[in-house]
């Protein structure tokens, strides 16, 4: 029997909050212990889109020991509010790790930002591996969006701390290939990078005929094509292409968008659709796990965008739980990018759409013809592609690399 490693995993979110990197943390976290691992998480203690949320300090949650870190929760409306939340994060995830005991394993997170640098430090003094999981990159996701002025001295500065964290790092997990090709650029050796995405949740989404009926019934969507995009409202992932051929279809009272989810961008949709008068445009807030089946089941169509600049900064996480429904998705986003490499993989083009940022009228018209097809039933090309990327194939992947890590 392998001896259990003592394992730290760092990030700013975790169980029970339900932004995409939290799942997928957990769901590590639940297969490590499964593999006989002792498990110590440190995270932050409020939600990260409400703050209003607070989590216990300090718990055990199914043989996982949680350590929860103090912030403000002054929240994204502005710079420097995010700012304050993330060093009173680093300061204060500085205290807990000095009192804990070694570690054999550290992954890393990438939020707050630089995070890994904090884990690789402590991995310097105590010992250990360190493996960040690049979810995005910093600062050149700042630097992409115009948050950070790229060859300024905060830029050098992050951009340093983050190649020295990278370069001592025993493996680095990046999400596709574009992401791979821009921490080689960095100077990681290619020997050094594990490439392989965040997984779908097998176990809490399924296609749901009964729920999508219900969930269209309770939000007046009958007899209506509904194009949705569910998820993050990132900057990293623009939306005004989208938006803009919603109102030039506006007309089209058969065609109908909804929005789902959070993030500092969702105040914008619904700016938007209210300075537009537009009654094609619904918005919800983030659908709990038991319910996000039936919500997700609702769509027709499914829409996945990747900002041009942020192509292998960012990835389209949330493709995959669409791929595992069957249901047909569209990606707006460059030529060269993730969603595209998918695209092409699956044969039905009917399920597998792709439009270029700016390109309203012909979004338009692609909307238009996949309204004029309807509703498409669930395809098995779409769900055998996500058989790749799922939850049981993954996780057990992810835990092997973290055990032939920590080897000597």
């Amino acid at each position: 029997m392998k001896k259990p490693l003592r394992i730290l995993l760092l990030n700013q979110c975790f169980h029970p909050d339900h932004v995409s990197t939290a799942q997928h943390l957990t769901d590590l976290a639940l297969g490590l212990v499964e593999a006989g691992h002792q498990v110590t998480v440190v995270a932050s203690s409020r939600g990260y889109d409400n703050p209003d949320h607070r989590y216990p300090t300090a718990e055990s949650w199914r043989n996982i020991t949680i350590r929860r870190i103090w912030t403000p929760g002054l929240g994204k409306t502005a710079k420097w509010r995010r700012l304050v939340d993330f060093a009173t994060f680093w300061v204060n995830a500085t205290f807990i790790l000095v009192s804990l005991r070694r570690f054999d394993v550290t992954v890393c997170l990438t939020s707050p930002p630089l995070i890994s640098s904090l884990g690789t430090l402590m991995a310097a003094l105590k010992g250990g591996a360190v493996i960040p999981w690049v979810m995005d990159l910093n600062p050149d996701e700042a630097v992409a969006a115009g948050w950070l002025k790229a060859g300024g001295l905060p830029e050098r500065f992050m951009s340093a701390l983050q190649t020295w964290s990278f370069r001592r790092a025993m493996r680095i997990v990046a999400l596709d290939r574009f992401m791979a090709g821009r921490l080689e650029g960095k100077g990681v050796p290619a020997s050094t990078i594990h490439v392989d995405a965040p997984w779908s949740h097998n176990d809490s989404v399924r296609y749901d005929p009964l729920g999508r009926e219900e969930f269209r019934l309770r939000h007046g969507l009958q007899g209506k094509f509904v194009v949705m995009y569910s998820g993050n409202h990132s900057p990293c992932h623009p939306l005004d292409t989208l938006l803009q051929a919603a109102l030039s279809l506006s007309g089209h009272e058969h065609i109908h968008f909804m929005f789902i989810g959070g993030g500092s961008e969702f105040t914008k949709v619904q700016s938007f659709r209210t300075a537009h008068g537009l009654a094609n445009i619904s918005c919800l807030p983030y659908q709990p796990i038991s319910a996000l089946s039936a919500s997700l089941s609702a769509a027709d169509l499914h829409v996945v965008v990747m900002g041009e600049p942020f192509v292998g900064i960012v990835h389209p996480c949330k493709i995959y739980n669409i791929l595992s429904l069957g249901l047909p998705f569209l990606g707006i986003g460059p030529a060269e990018c993730h969603l595209n490499d998918l695209a092409l993989r699956i044969d039905d083009k009917s399920h597998a759409l792709t439009a270029r940022h700016g390109d309203v009228a012909g979004l338009a018209a692609l909307l238009k013809a996949a309204a004029a097809r309807g509703a498409l039933n669930p395809s098995e090309a779409s769900r055998k592609l996500a058989a790749e990327f799922s939850q049981a194939v993954l996780v057990p992947r992810f835990v092997s690399m973290m055990e032939q890590s920590a080897m000597p």
